[in-house]
């Protein structure tokens, strides 16, 4: 069944909200790439930001110094995380492996 049209004020309050979205995520690849912000801290933040909770493990990992995108695939599939991971998705074990990897 389709859905009805959604009207321009829906619109552009969904735009605004993933725009919001994007920077957020930008801003926290930012900082970690910097080194303003850690992995725990992260970590952290997913608990309660549901914007940072919904960003990939991938691209989290990718952004700390001195990791680039040929070992963020290797450890992922070293220890078996889907590259599509997001962080809420994350089991305890994964990130206490993660810290000690990269934390």
């Amino acid at each position: 069944m389709a859905l009805p049209p959604q009207t321009d004020e829906a619109r552009m309050a969904a735009l605004e909200k993933a725009g919001a979205a994007r920077r957020a995520r930008a801003e926290m690849k930012q900082l970690l790439q910097v080194g303003s912000l850690t992995l725990a801290e992260v970590f952290e933040r997913a608990e309660t930001d549901d914007v940072i909770a919904g960003t990939k493990v991938a691209a989290v990992i990718s952004s700390l110094p001195g990791v680039g995108k040929v070992k963020t695939i290797r450890t992922l599939e070293e220890h078996n995380i889907p590259d599509n991971r997001r962080l809420r998705g994350l089991g305890v074990r994964q990130k206490a492996m993660l810290l000690e990897l990269f934390g």
